[in-house]
């Protein structure tokens, strides 16, 4: 069986960050740097971040590009490797769920405690 096979089959992992959620990587070669995140992968459980994990792929002219050349890609990286910025703490911060007093639920930081939108 191939991987990418493999891949569409299995449940999607719960990400609790968010499209546009502010983030810092907490380790691995980009090791705090911040971004944004761009996109979500559930089904790899991994996250696209702005400017982070940046390849370059070499392109053969075609006819919807006929300049080719080397191109810069984001790619995606492992969501446990990243972690939601604390602002006043300036540090990544892992996210948690749970009720606030009207019996929605909200994202909070499990370093210090507060809400996130």
């Amino acid at each position: 069986m191939s991987a990418k096979s493999n891949v569409n089959s299995r449940k999607p992992y719960k990400i609790r960050l968010k499209k546009g959620d502010l983030v810092m990587v907490r380790s691995g070669k980009y090791k705090g740097k911040t971004g944004k995140v761009i996109q979500l992968h559930p089904a790899l459980n991994k996250v696209t971040v702005e400017g982070i994990n940046i390849v370059k792929r070499h392109r053969k002219p075609t006819q919807q590009q006929p300049q080719g050349g080397i191109i810069e890609l984001t790619k995606p990286i492992w969501v446990s490797n990243v972690g939601l910025l604390d602002s006043a703490a300036k540090k990544p911060s892992r996210i948690g769920l749970k009720l606030n007093a009207k019996g929605d639920k909200v994202r909070y930081l499990k370093s210090s405690g507060k809400e996130v939108k």
